[in-house]
């Protein structure tokens, strides 16, 4: 049987235009492979006894200006003319993957090998991006071998020779283009890919220059935190290591939640719960994928659920497939799961925090719910978890589960259907006058005033079909709650009175207004008008403007309530009153009302309306 064979005629200019999305990423993959070697080493000399080897093991990055090279050297596994044979001169074959086989089935405790980076063997040719010309120079750790020169200049043809002995290890040498690449020859360039890239791999990476200028540094911490027992880290590790990860950021995290799991797949990190507040914006400093201590990428869709991308941290995995550049993430099962995981273990911290300490639960909670209101909309599972810990808090500043607060109210606070009501406020401030009339009849009030509040009540309100929730701006307090013992006020005029004051007041409004009116026959403190969007309409018009849209004109949403039992009525009624002087009462009264409705800033103002409104009556 034959078989079919791939030529490598043409597979540099599909390397450089195709395979990597960023040219960058060549860095990334030197570095890694020179990792593997250096790891690969100390696997061998556990496995097979090769205790005379010892060595400060080390990676290093070193930039020579003045030849415009790169240097990257490791003091690993190095190899022999073979290996050079099998993993260079054939395009993706991988003496990691190879690595890995050979001795799985070697009992040992030690995990080293299980940091062996490369998968594709793709990885060396990524330096042809940025490259005129790359050389290796490699020795490997069997003494009897002699050491190789290797040279390409980005075509098939290349120079394989023995040269003069040099030291274990690898040296990889980039001869760099000099206008497309030249920005890879800048020290403060470099230091940034390998900050981002490199920061954590196990093995130490430095950096130097053949400048005077630029001294010797190390890059990376080695030994990351999420890669540690919890058992072993304390609150300050927790800090410190996320300051590390982002030292811009000048605010500590709320709390955190470490990430540990074996079976049924790898995975470990820490995410950290940043202060939110109300606000959902665009996240600077984003979960970060880390595969064995490399970094892959920030775009962790479909393994992180989008509420939970409003947190930070990292994220380690080697089951977590990604494509052959690794440069982005491909989607299966195990993805699916690994999203399940790390949504369970964020409620369940959450849960165990709200059970252990409720009162620092309260302290923190507005500074995370939002999260929490993100996630019980877009993740039912989550939901069902996050419902026995998320709490109503109350004008009172008193907090209640769900259940507490439907065992507070559930016999004093029901509609005509029977359900029980959820009063809620949106803005203190604002509904001041409204808050008032509840508490005045001893009614409960929550305060939703989050920008995903008119979703989570829908939710909510799908998932218990016994309660619903009220704006107390909606409608007349004694509207929205049927209170069976108390008697509706009698209302002092005729029904043809009540049509003509209809009539008077629509004509005097429709100049400006496109208010609905209708007319209550409420109690005579209450003001003669009330300014109202019904909570249907008011839902709809905040779930359009969610969405950058808005279907009814403003004015629509609106209704006007008319008080056929305040004594303005009557004065205005009164044939004896001008047109002239109806018009001004009407239009004052309305005024006042939309001051109150829209800038109402607590009881001073509240006050100065009930005064101005008798002085209005006794004119």
């Amino acid at each position: 049987m034959n078989k079919i064979r791939v030529t490598s005629d043409n597979i540099f200019p599909i390397i450089k235009k195709f395979l990597y999305s960023n040219q960058e990423i060549f860095l990334r993959e030197l570095v890694s492979n020179a990792i593997d070697a250096v790891v690969k080493l100390q696997t061998l000399i556990k496995l097979e006894n090769l205790y005379d080897i010892i060595d400060d093991f080390k990676v290093k990055i070193i930039i020579d200006q003045i030849n415009k090279t790169l240097h990257i050297l490791d003091n690993g596994i190095g190899m022999t003319k073979e290996e050079v044979n099998k993993y260079i001169n054939q395009i993706a074959f991988s003496g990691a993957e190879e690595f890995i086989k050979k001795y799985k089935n070697i009992s040992t405790t030690d995990s080293s090998s299980n940091n062996i980076i490369g998968h594709f063997g793709l990885g060396f040719y990524s330096s042809f991006m940025v490259a005129k010309k790359v050389m290796i120079l490699t020795q490997s750790y069997k003494k009897n071998e002699p050491s190789i020169f290797w040279s390409c200049e980005g075509d098939p043809n290349f120079i394989m020779k023995e040269m003069e002995k040099r030291d274990r290890g690898t040296e990889i040498i980039l001869y760099l283009n000099d206008e497309e690449s030249k920005e890879f020859l800048e020290y403060d360039r470099i230091l940034k890919l390998l900050q981002k890239y490199c920061k954590f791999m196990p093995i130490t990476i430095s950096l130097s220059s053949k400048s005077k200028e630029d001294k010797e540094i190390v890059i990376n911490n080695i030994n990351p935190d999420w890669k540690k027992n919890p058992l072993q880290l304390n609150d300050k590790n927790y800090l410190d290591f996320y300051h590390e990860l982002y030292p811009n950021q000048l605010e500590d995290p709320l709390f955190w939640i470490h990430l540990n799991i074996d079976h049924p797949f790898h995975l470990t990190g820490i995410l950290y719960f940043p202060k939110i507040g109300k606000k959902i914006d665009v996240q600077k400093d984003k979960i970060h994928l880390y595969q064995n201590q490399v970094y892959i990428t920030d775009n962790l869709e479909g393994i992180v659920p989008d509420f939970l991308s409003l947190l930070r941290g990292v994220i380690d995995s080697i089951d977590i497939p990604i494509n052959v550049s690794r440069s982005s993430l491909q989607y299966d099962t195990s993805v699916k799961n690994i999203s399940k995981y790390i949504t369970r273990k964020v409620a369940d911290k959450l849960d165990f925090m709200f059970r252990k300490n409720r009162e620092n639960f309260q302290k923190k909670w507005n500074n995370f719910k939002i999260i929490v209101e993100y996630g019980m909309i877009s993740t039912q599972n989550f939901f069902d978890k996050a419902i026995k810990f998320f709490i109503f808090s109350a004008i009172d500043n008193n907090y209640f589960t769900l259940e507490e607060f439907r065992e507070k109210i559930k016999e004093t606070q029901k509609n005509k259907e029977g359900k029980i009501v959820f009063l809620y406020s949106s803005d203190q401030e604002k509904q001041y006058s409204f808050i008032k009339e509840a508490i005045d009849r001893c009614y409960e009030v929550l305060i939703f005033d989050s920008p995903l509040s008119v979703h989570l009540i829908q939710k909510l309100e799908f998932s218990y079909k016994d309660i619903c929730f009220v704006r107390v701006d909606s409608d007349h307090i004694d509207k929205l709650i049927n209170f069976k013992t108390k008697e509706k006020p009698y209302s002092e005029l005729s029904e043809q009175e009540k049509q003509n004051l209809k009539n008077l007041i629509q004509h005097y409004i429709m100049e400006k207004f496109k208010f609905s009116i209708q007319l209550e026959d409420l109690s005579k403190k209450d003001y003669p008008f009330l300014i109202i969007i019904p909570e249907f309409l008011r839902r709809i018009k905040e779930m359009n403007s969610t969405m950058g849209k808005d279907i009814i004109e403003k004015d629509k949403y609106y209704k006007l309530i008319v008080n056929t039992n305040h004594i303005l009525m009557k004065k205005i009624l009164k044939k004896e009153t001008s047109e002239g002087e109806r018009k001004r009462m009407i239009q004052e009264a309305l005024n006042l009302t939309l001051l109150s409705k829209d800038l109402l800033h607590g009881k001073n103002l509240t006050d100065f309306i009930s005064k101005r409104l008798k002085d209005l009556i006794q004119e």
